[in-house]
């Protein structure tokens, strides 16, 4: 139950999600892959940048 809480936060959500529509779009030939990939290296970064930044809060 509680990875399923994780999951459901709402910085989560949107990040799939934009991941989700930009892959599709990438796939339709919409964006090109340039876009995709300065995108998608955005979202990820400043996902696991938000995410490491908590964790070590937490520890220190």
């Amino acid at each position: 139950m509680k990875e399923i809480k994780g999951l459901l936060q709402v910085k989560k959500i949107i990040a799939l999600l934009l991941t989700m529509v930009f892959c599709i779009l990438s796939i339709k030939q919409k964006v090109s892959s340039q876009e995709f990939l300065t995108v998608f290296s955005l979202v990820i970064a400043f996902y696991f940048g938000q995410s490491t930044a908590r964790q070590s809060s937490k520890n220190g």
